[in-house]
């Protein structure tokens, strides 16, 4: 998978997190299941932090139910326009 520097200059302004982190992150998040739901919420309370967002019990169990149940948009650019 291939994406511009644009890519991540949108993520980084939204986020004010970096290539580098995220790449980690996505490296991580391949060798994970992505279906278990200890390595979602892992997942899920790593990215609050690093982008000091709060993420509550209520919208963490929906991101899971949506990650779970394959209600997740394929094309992770629209989520940045």
């Amino acid at each position: 998978m291939s994406f511009s520097d644009k890519f991540f200059d949108k993520i980084e302004k939204k986020t004010n997190v970096g290539k580098d982190t995220i790449l980690n992150l996505a490296s991580k998040i391949q060798k994970s299941d992505m279906k278990n739901e200890k390595t979602l919420r892992e997942v899920i309370q790593e990215l609050g932090k690093m982008t000091g967002k709060e993420v509550t019990k209520d919208k963490e169990d929906k991101i899971i139910n949506a990650v779970i149940n394959d209600n997740v948009p394929k094309d992770v650019d629209k989520f940045f326009n």
